[in-house]
């Protein structure tokens, strides 16, 4: 019988370690509920060595963040194969899946949380921002939006976060409902602002043409029908 010998973790492995646990305990509860003692018993350490690999729970918290924000902006990441409505619904339908597995921490992050506030925080909300505004151009074809256009995106993904955060409070309307509306409410947002700019509709038009009759887009145009006869 062989006696099995804890292997002696390095620096930057404990450090992963304690970003994981942190991420973990943080997407069940708000951070400010958690504490140092409860991320030294679920990593398996003591309280002091928490504190030898991190200066406090706000860098913690921080590193944990940073982790989060790098998996939350991956999920935009969407090939660009077929319909461009089918692809936005597969980009909503992994951001509702981080927004339901971080329920806490998402809504900490965005409502107030132990590093709201913080240039860090800020930095890294703001990069997660950029990245679905960069997707979604890159999934129109487009590298320098007329002015409109940048207004509508950004406008939108604010309104994504918003969703979100208002779905986790009871979750009253079906999440695939939801996923669908956002991906009909860029469609809707665009569709209203090219009908006020011909630059835009110019350059938005490729959006729509193509687009299934059973797709994302089709749908909204059989809803808006059905809802003026």
């Amino acid at each position: 019988m062989t006696t099995g010998v804890r292997r002696r973790l390095g620096v930057e492995e404990r450090r992963q370690q304690l970003i994981g646990v942190a991420l973990e305990l943080f997407s069940q509860r708000s951070p400010d509920e958690v504490s140092i003692d409860e991320i030294a018993s679920a990593a398996g350490i003591s309280r002091p060595l928490v504190y030898h690999y991190f200066p406090g729970k706000l860098s913690l918290y921080e590193a944990a963040l940073r982790r989060a924000a790098d998996d939350l902006a991956n999920r935009f990441t969407e090939p660009h194969e077929g319909p461009v409505g089918a692809r936005l619904l597969r980009v909503m339908r992994r951001f509702f899946d981080f927004v339901d597995q971080h329920g806490p921490g998402f809504s900490a992050l965005m409502r107030g949380g132990p590093a709201v506030g913080s240039s860090t925080t800020n930095a890294l909300i703001d990069s997660v921002r950029q990245a679905a505004y960069e997707q979604i151009l890159s999934h129109l074809e487009i590298e320098e939006p007329p002015a409109r256009l940048e207004l509508i995106i950004r406008s939108w993904i604010s309104l994504a976060e918003s969703t979100a955060l208002l779905w986790l409070d009871g979750r009253r309307v079906p999440r695939a409902e939801l996923e669908s509306q956002l991906v009909h409410d860029l469609g809707a947002l665009t569709a209203v602002g090219a009908a006020y700019d011909k630059e835009l509709a110019a350059v938005v038009r490729p959006m729509f043409e193509g687009e299934p009759a059973d797709g994302p887009f089709g749908d909204l145009v059989a809803r808006l029908i059905a809802l003026a006869s």
